[in-house]
């Protein structure tokens, strides 16, 4: 689970397209059930999904275009690989539908959403978006000169745009008055817009490092 800097694609539509107030107020939160699936199908489906962030500094929103699956004990670039339980981990053998949330390298955090049921040590890591709502916190959070089609094209760049950080760990994401959760707007994703590929600097990790479970929405 070393993540490195995803590619993003423009499609069409745009995956940019900004939404206002009213087109989040309507979103369907994505529940419990959505998550109590098998991972790899929980990865494919969160793509063109929105994960929102609130604070005190308002609201940022952002389109998912890059997510990699990760499958427990029998997975050696999994952080849960032959059942370890650590307290850094502890949120990933926790029920699906929660945050699972590690610093990588002592600098950047990175944001993982657990998936199919407590005891599993599953997770989806969300590598990249794209920021449709809240630039304006996005950008002061990234600093000036980031393009906006590069706040959030990154793990560790998509939890500093929305303010993530290890406080998040373990958060319920299908709560959304707990300031961050995932909703469905509808968005179209075309299955040939959806690449899947192996898994980005896991070299380490043996045969899993062939497995292709990194799931990138863009054109191939």
């Amino acid at each position: 689970m070393k993540p490195a800097p995803p590619v993003t694609q423009m499609i069409d539509p745009p995956v940019s397209s900004p939404l206002d107030v009213n087109d989040l107020a309507s979103l369907q939160v994505l529940a419990r059930g959505f998550y109590q699936r098998p991972t790899a199908d929980v990865a494919r489906d969160l793509l063109g999904k929105l994960l929102l962030r609130a604070t005190a500094a308002g609201l940022v929103a952002a389109r998912i275009l890059e997510v990699e699956a990760y499958l427990g004990p029998q997975d050696r670039a999994c952080h849960t690989f032959g059942g370890r339980r650590t307290e850094r981990v502890r949120s990933m053998w926790g029920e699906a539908g929660h945050a699972y949330v590690y610093l990588i390298y002592g600098l950047h955090h990175c944001l993982n959403i657990v998936t199919v049921g407590g005891g599993a040590g599953e997770a989806v890591l969300v590598r990249g978006a794209a920021i449709v709502h809240g630039l304006d916190v996005a950008r002061r959070r990234r600093g000036d000169g980031v393009a906006d089609g590069r706040l959030a094209d990154g793990p560790g760049k998509l939890c500093q745009a929305l303010g993530i950080d290890r406080d998040d760990d373990g958060r319920d994401l299908c709560q959304p008055a707990r300031g961050l959760w995932l909703g469905d707007d509808g968005w179209p994703v075309e299955e040939r817009l959806v690449r899947r590929t192996p898994r980005i600097g896991v070299g380490y990790a043996g045969p899993a490092a062939r497995w292709p479970l990194r799931f990138v929405l863009g054109p191939h």
